[in-house]
């Protein structure tokens, strides 16, 4: 058994059937069973790419930054940009989407975009807010290029069905109709306030949960391929919620500090969750892993001999003694990016992975992948912001390269270097990031300035600035100070409420 799972792990994830497929090795119709594609491989539609521009921006040789070609198409004129991967899959497995939105209630539409990249409001009652998310594509791009063209949609419903909360701000205990009739609402046991964040945090994680269920329900019939972590910004009444699920991540570059925005979610990280599921339910294992993590790796010239360890309960470390059942493999092997999960995979957060399982086991791995979000919030009506605040959110590629503070520091000389009121400092920004994580091509490989390895994954960043979200209707932007104040359904001037939309808009 642990010589079958050395060579696993000395072959990490390069004999899983997906990623042959990638390589050359199969080709996709051996992994989807004939099935046909879900979704067409293309890019982020406000790129604007034609057919011919995909493949340039696919060549895994020369690596071009790909920026949109027209950058109002973004809200508020952020900055986008994107890179291939140095060859390890056939196409860009990262995605990425952006959007203004008005939630009306039971109903919602794209924005329009104006000047400057503006949106435009029409009835009082109406919701703005602005939608930013990548997915970073693991194993096949069926995922992400699912979760781009659907997650948008799952969040909208869900706030739908809070819309009359939130347009009234009445949190005590009350549910209301478009009819104006009033209907007493409690808890089964005892009565709970409810706060807004606590329902768009609510909406975010019942989302992300049921984007990954969907995927299931929907790879019985579709080509969908691997998996993707997921990496959401949604700004709404006046906060920013950052929802994270995987190791991309997101900071806030505000005056002289880097503000984190989200977790890293990896084997290393989420030790204890997936020791704990696995003492919990031992038969997710079989009695190839076990649950114990020990400060080195025990053989059997260890049995009986004290070693230190620790279980799902414990940060600390203690001494125990090796028995039989500790020779089996560990749950998380490795340190670092090389760390992986069940000798398979290096995420434990994110949608898809379905079917992927431990080389040469029925081992299921998906028990162990959690689609649930991490939610943090970030209150901009709290403080002001310059043009130079901004939010950066990027894909795994390009913080194994770069630290935070690192990023802070390219982004903030870049956008020091524009004069004021100019929008493309955005986006130079983002190319900026890309250039330093990517680096130069050389005899040697791609490398950095200071001559270390360059990044070989696909690399996606977003630069969003912060100073714009007064822009989504600040008469509808209620803060929780008025939330005890809030006005009744049958109000004079909640009479005229907006009728229903027939259609749907997309990112």
């Amino acid at each position: 058994m642990l010589n079958r799972f050395r060579q696993v792990v000395n072959n990490v994830m390069a004999n899983m059937p997906q990623n042959r497929a990638l390589k050359g090795g199969m080709d996709e119709d051996e992994i989807t069973n004939g099935l046909q594609e879900k979704y067409s491989y293309t890019r982020p539609e406000f790129l604007q790419l034609s057919s011919e521009e995909v493949s340039i921006a696919s060549d895994s040789v020369i690596r071009p930054i790909m920026v949109p070609r027209d950058l109002s198409k973004l809200p508020w004129h952020s900055g986008y940009s994107e890179v291939m991967n140095g060859g390890k899959s056939k196409h860009n497995e990262d995605q990425a989407a952006a959007g203004h939105f008005v939630l009306k209630g039971h109903n919602h539409e794209k924005m329009a975009v104006g000047e400057e990249g503006k949106p435009s409001i029409g009835d009082p009652d109406d919701i703005p807010m602005t939608y930013f998310a990548v997915f970073d594509g693991h194993a096949g791009t069926g995922a992400s290029l699912m979760s781009v063209n659907t997650l948008h949609y799952q969040i909208l419903d869900k706030l739908d069905r809070v819309y009359e909360l939130l347009v009234n701000s009445t949190l005590e205990q009350r549910q209301f109709s478009r009819k104006g009739d009033l209907r007493p609402y409690k808890w089964p046991f005892i009565e709970k306030e409810v706060s807004i964040e606590s329902l768009v945090t609510g909406a975010l994680e019942a989302t992300f949960v049921d984007m990954d269920n969907q995927i299931k329900d929907e790879k019985q019939y579709y080509a969908i391929s691997g998996g993707c972590t997921a990496l959401v910004a949604l700004f709404l009444l006046g906060k920013l919620y950052i929802a994270n699920a995987g190791d991309s991540r997101a900071i806030i570059c505000k005056g002289s500090e880097v503000i984190p925005m989200s977790t890293d979610f990896n084997p290393v990280t989420e030790r204890q969750r997936v020791q704990y599921l696995a003492t919990i339910k031992p038969e997710l294992v079989n009695t190839e892993f076990t649950p114990l993590e020990f400060q080195k790796r025990v053989h059997r010239r260890d049995l009986g001999k004290r070693v230190m360890c620790r279980d799902a309960s414990m940060t600390g470390w203690t001494y125990k003694e090796v028995l039989e059942d500790d020779l089996r493999f560990p749950l998380v092997f490795g340190e670092g990016k090389k760390a992986r999960l069940l000798a398979t995979i290096g995420v434990t957060r994110g949608f898809g992975d379905h079917d992927l399982k431990v080389h040469g086991t029925d081992i299921a791995i998906k028990p162990f992948l959690s689609p649930v979000p991490e939610v943090r919030v970030y209150d901009l009506f709290d403080q002001d912001h310059s043009e130079n605040d901004v939010l950066v959110m990027a894909t795994d590629g390009l913080w194994d390269i770069l630290s935070n503070e690192k990023v802070f520091e390219i982004v903030r000389e870049v956008l020091q270097s524009f004069p004021p009121g100019d929008y493309k400092r955005y986006a130079s920004a983002g190319q900026e990031l890309i250039m330093a994580a990517r680096g130069i091509l050389k005899t040697n490989g791609w490398r950095t300035k200071d001559g270390r390895l360059g990044s070989g994954d696909d690399i996606t960043v977003f630069i969003i600035p912060l100073c714009h979200h007064r822009g989504l209707s600040p008469q509808n932007s209620i803060t929780e100070s008025q939330d005890a104040s809030g006005t009744s359904p049958d109000s004079p001037e909640n009479q005229n409420a907006p009728s229903s939309l027939p259609h749907e808009g997309a990112v």
